[in-house]
């Protein structure tokens, strides 16, 4: 059994920014402090984090729109055998000059929710904050 994970956060930066900050290996690096490889292209790879030699999350570009939307084939080594969930992004623009980023989970196994939940806030969503903090600091 699965559930939806939808999460909504916004940020002091412009789309693009938090876009790059999530589809560049460095700069995703950069605000999670882990290990990240990540391919530019739909249909390309990525790779997060690293434990005991294996990736934490694990996946496939779906879709990606630079500046409005990524959507990947996800997977974190937690799962089941086989089983990927879909994580779409959705970022725009907010009059502020910031972004409204909305964030859609499915397939998560039920008994990961919670701790998927906490990860996206606390790896994610903090981490993006304390980096844009930092760069305007």
């Amino acid at each position: 059994m699965c559930k939806t994970i939808k999460q909504r956060v916004k940020f002091k930066a412009d789309p693009a920014t938090v876009y790059d900050l999530l589809a560049d290996s460095r700069k995703h690096a950069a605000f999670t402090g882990r290990q990240a490889n990540i391919s530019r292209e739909i249909g390309g790879t990525f790779s997060i984090g690293e434990s005991d030699g294996e990736s934490d999350v694990t996946g496939v570009n779906v879709d990606l729109v630079p500046g409005r939307r990524i959507v990947q084939a996800w997977r974190h080594r937690r799962f089941p055998e086989g089983i990927f969930s879909m994580a779409a992004v959705t970022l725009t623009p907010t009059p502020d000059g910031g972004t409204e980023l909305v964030l859609v989970h499915r397939g998560v196994p039920k008994d990961l929710i919670p701790e998927t939940e906490q990860a996206w806030r606390d790896h994610y969503w903090s981490g993006i904050r304390a980096w844009l903090a930092r760069q305007t600091g």
